[in-house]
């Protein structure tokens, strides 16, 4: 029997399916200066969110004799992966729980944005009937850019195609018959992705490579009229993670009308600050990192990172290790 910390929550049947596994599960919230000092000892596993950061001090700590280490989501960047593959540690994810979640999110905000819906709203609590300021645009005749073209950026790909968008993608460890069987034009720079697409949206992993990603230079590229010759402006949606988008550029880009509209799920420092100047921009909307926050993608991320960390536990295989090159 392992001794499990879940330290961000996790789903009941979830907890139930380890404990029937034989495991003993603590399900409770582990602090910072705990981590540092005596808080991992007597685990064996630690299933995480997004809160808790396993940062290299923090594996480093004496005392410290995980077996694995579970990410119930997707990103990993909280977690030191080389400091974890130094101790042995295997770091598992569960990648496919939450890919419908996201993709009907991206959409939701994709649709926001060229509808003005959250303008619209605020402008009705505060009494004005402004239809006339509310003229949007359609996504049909439209170029989507997709950044990184994995499970979810080609479900939204597809929907997109769907309702008549042009779907482009950069994704440089793609090959590219995956994008062609799609109908997907798979660019080889980010830059001409940008200048070919007046809706751009984020679906690729944090990393050096990749953060900031977007910025000043590439979004005053990006066409402000569809393929269809309509003046719909440039629109940029991110449900991936925070920090890829630079959002100094972001804010500079609203300022100066290059950008029609920007929404954001994620954030590069979250809690995002209630004094973010993002958050003060007419045509900025965002939410606070709700990609996997549907009751079906919660009770399957559970499951799903249960397994994997069991299977690590009982030294059988596992397809989502997403540390094995340091180990």
């Amino acid at each position: 029997m392992a001794r499990i910390a879940v330290t961000d929550g996790m789903d009941k049947k979830a907890v139930l399916w380890l404990t029937k596994a034989g495991h003993e599960v603590i399900n409770a919230p582990i602090t910072p200066d705990q981590l540092l000092h005596d808080g991992l000892h007597n685990f064996d596993a630690i299933i995480v969110r997004s809160a808790t950061k396993l940062t290299r001090e923090v594996l480093n700590t004496p005392g410290v004799q995980l077996q694995v280490i579970g990410r119930a989501g997707v990103g990993v960047d909280n977690i030191d992966l080389e400091a974890a593959g130094a101790q042995g540690i295997p770091v598992v994810n569960a990648p496919r729980a939450s890919t419908q979640s996201v993709v009907e999110l991206t959409l939701g905000h994709l649709l926001a944005s060229i509808r003005h819906l959250p303008r619209a709203d605020r402008s009705l609590r505060d009494g004005r009937w402004a239809k006339k300021e509310m003229k949007g645009s359609e996504l049909a005749g439209k170029a989507l850019g997709l950044i990184g073209f994995g499970r979810i950026a080609q479900s939204v790909g597809k929907i997109a195609q769907s309702i008549g968008m042009e779907v482009h993608a950069y994704d440089p460890y793609l090959p590219p018959k995956i994008a062609k069987s799609q109908g997907t034009r798979l660019h080889k720079s980010i830059d001409a992705l940008f200048s070919n697409c007046t809706h751009i949206s984020i679906h690729c992993n944090l990393t050096e490579e990749t953060r900031h990603l977007v910025n000043s230079e590439r979004i005053q590229s990006m066409p402000q009229i569809g393929l269809d010759g309509a003046q719909c402006g440039n629109h940029i949606i991110n449900c991936a993670r925070g920090g890829i988008v630079d959002e100094d550029a972001v804010l500079g880009a609203l300022e100066s009308g290059t950008l029609t509209s920007a929404a954001l799920d994620v954030f590069e420092h979250e809690p995002v600050d209630p004094s973010h100047p993002l958050l003060q921009m007419e045509h900025f909307h965002g939410t606070p990192h709700i990609g996997a926050s549907t009751v079906e993608a919660q009770a399957r991320v559970g499951l799903d990172i249960a397994k994997n960390v069991d299977a690590i536990l009982k030294e059988e295989a596992c397809d989502f290790i997403v540390n094995k090159q340091y180990l």
